[in-house]
């Protein structure tokens, strides 16, 4: 049977609002994320991902009032990140409404983290989310960033997904940190790159400014396809964005 590819609006909030800018710089605000979330379960969204885009530059925790705020609306998966350091603060937005943890900084800086929320809640809900970009200096050409790209890390992109896999990341989250907020469409190459060397669900990230290019991103082996820019400015809906990978050919809900 085949898998349909899920479509999903993601919810980047900061100081209880939501927000987006450009290769993360320049954030400005998009409104309330229990009346996005909401409005983008009635669209036909198959999930919501909620990133609480200060959380680690701010060091403070997850908005939990937020993330059970906004769980209330919704009936699909909701998956929440931002600031997740342990694994009580994945047991807490668990407890608030979260179906599925996205973790980032804190895994490059403990990498065990990962096995612990994989051995304690199972990999299902756990998410590897990565912000990646170009960099010549490392063999697969792609470094990871944190701090919402703000800080260049010195771990392969490639290496750091299969090995995040390795340690029971049930999804991965590819974010390009170069096509980010453009709206010039996916980067294929990054996510044809990461899909050929993990076997578990991709998300695709990062760059989609129109429904037609969800197909590409789809072809070159994203599960699901993520944006926020697009549906937040009233562009194009959830609707117009499964129309689209329809006519491609693409299974969608």
């Amino acid at each position: 049977m085949t898998v349909a590819v899920r479509v999903i609006p993601c919810l980047d909030v900061d100081a209880g609002r939501v927000v987006k800018g450009v290769n993360f710089q320049d954030l400005t605000d998009q409104g309330d994320p229990v009346e996005l979330a909401h409005r983008y379960g009635e669209q036909g969204a198959d999930e919501v991902t909620f990133l609480d885009v200060t959380a680690t530059v701010d060091d403070r925790s997850t908005m939990f009032d937020v993330v059970k705020n906004t769980a209330e609306t919704l009936f699909i998966p909701l998956t929440v990140g931002g600031g997740v350091r342990s694994v009580d603060d994945v047991g807490r937005l668990l407890e608030h409404g979260a179906d599925k943890i996205s973790v980032n900084s804190a895994a490059l800086a403990e990498p065990d983290l990962l096995d612990q929320i994989a051995a304690h809640f199972g990999s299902q809900v756990l998410v590897i989310s990565l912000d990646v970009k170009r960099d010549a200096a490392q063999p697969s050409g792609f470094v990871v960033t944190t701090h919402g790209g703000r800080t260049t890390t010195d771990r392969d992109g490639l290496a750091w997904a299969v090995e995040a896999v390795s340690r029971g990341a049930g999804e991965v989250l590819l974010n390009s940190i170069d096509a980010d907020g453009t709206k010039d469409g996916f980067d294929v190459a990054m996510i044809e790159a990461v899909r050929a060397h993990v076997n578990v669900p991709l998300i695709a990230s990062g760059g989609a400014g129109s429904p037609d290019h969800f197909p590409a991103a789809v072809a070159s082996g994203a599960d699901a396809v993520l944006a926020a820019s697009i549906f937040h400015t009233h562009q194009h809906t959830i609707s117009e964005v499964k129309d689209s990978l329809r006519a491609a050919g693409v299974v969608v809900r």
